[in-house]
């Protein structure tokens, strides 16, 4: 990996990357562990998401039990709009009284209409209040091209998400309820004596995929947004407007191969380590070092690891005193068949201002340069 030195000016970009034929309509798929965007096809387009809205349904059952408003042995009242619900089911009967806890499982594992409406109405009393609560709470969390109509997914023309909504939506579910979300692999679940297993496909194939939800109706198509642990990596997917499960199944086990074989994680730079040493002006010490404040981790192509270049890049000298810990530059990585990485450049110590002397030569070397250049145009 060669690095320059330059003094160029700073501007702050994501990684992203391009490669990937997908059969989708729309589709957004990336790497938690780098942060990299590996694939964005119409990802911030409004489109029906079916079933995958649930997910947002569960995030606000999640934040009732994180805030202790609910416990998982909460138990709640199926309405007869619940019990009436059609599609998919857990089968709740109208003298039914499910958990938090067989809610969650409810939704996650089977799906279930009925179920997530016997949540929204329990946590807004009805489900129109419960879908402006969850629209404010997606807007909340950037989600700016999210608009939630009902609790199911249900069809509605203003019931809307983009795929980049469902993949921030599924990120934060992820990180955020580390415990609740392996309720979102279980294989199957059992309610009034009927067993149906989990409709999220490839959760048994070995592959490290672990959760979250399919979705479909006409208007979006056979759709899925999932997530993929191998090793250190996580991947999180979100895509729609397949035309079978099939072709949906095969979308998805595309997209983790292609994710994972082709990519390859390399540690740029370890915290701490230093990348260059900046020039300080009337400081105590003639240069600043520049740290890597977090080892930073990246992806490159698989064939083109070796093809990394990198530069430092800052605005320099540095006026003392300087602080340490004092973002002054930035590394700027060129990665074949991707964006720019930039990763942050701080002050890896303190340089405190010049004394006297300092000063003085600082003044006089000034002063030199005028002379001179006083002298030059007399000889002109």
């Amino acid at each position: 990996m060669a690095l320059g030195l330059t003094g160029t000016g700073m501007q702050a970009s994501a990684q992203t990357v391009a490669g990937f034929e997908t059969r989708a309509t729309s589709a957004y798929v990336r790497d938690l562990t780098t942060g990299t965007v590996l694939l964005d096809k119409a990802a911030d387009v409004p489109l029906p998401p079916a079933s995958m809205s649930k997910l947002m349904t569960l995030l606000m059952l999640f934040e009732a039990l994180e805030d202790e408003r609910l416990s998982l042995d909460t138990t709640f009242t199926v309405s007869q709009r619940a019990y009436q619900m059609g599609g998919s089911r857990m089968f709740l009967e109208p003298t039914d009284r499910p958990t938090a806890e067989d809610l969650i499982r409810g939704i996650a594992v089977l799906s279930g209409n009925d179920a997530t409406v016997v949540v929204a109405e329990g946590l807004a009393g009805t489900e129109d209040a419960f879908a402006q609560m969850a629209t404010r709470r997606a807007r909340e969390l950037g989600m700016r091209n999210t608009t939630i109509a009902n609790a199911s997914g249900w069809p509605d023309p203003n019931h809307l998400m983009s795929k980049r909504d469902l993949g921030i939506l599924a990120e934060h579910l992820i990180t955020t309820y580390p415990q609740y979300y392996p309720y979102l692999s279980e294989s199957e679940f059992t309610w009034n004596g009927i067993t149906q297993p989990n409709r999220v496909p490839l959760l048994t194939a070995g592959i490290g995929l672990d959760g979250l939800k399919t979705g479909f109706t006409s208007a979006a198509g056979y759709s899925l947004t999932g997530s993929v642990q191998q090793g250190e990596r996580r991947i999180i997917f979100a895509f729609g407007g397949l035309d079978s499960e099939r072709a949906r199944v095969q979308e998805a086990e595309a997209i983790i191969n292609w994710a994972f074989r082709q990519f390859a994680q390399v540690t740029i730079a370890r915290e701490g380590e230093v990348m260059a040493q900046a020039p300080v002006w009337l400081g105590a010490e003639a240069s600043v070092p520049l740290v890597v404040a977090n080892e930073t981790r990246i992806l490159v192509p698989a064939i083109g690891a070796r093809d990394l270049d990198a530069r430092v890049v800052y605005d320099g000298p540095i006026p003392a005193p300087v602080a340490a810990g004092t973002r002054i530059g930035e590394l700027v990585v060129d990665i074949p068949d991707m964006s720019q990485m930039r990763i942050p450049l701080v002050a890896g110590a303190d340089v405190a201002e010049g004394g006297f002397a300092v000063r003085a030569q600082a003044a006089a070397s000034r002063l030199f340069t005028k002379v001179r250049g006083a002298g030059q145009e007399a000889l002109n």
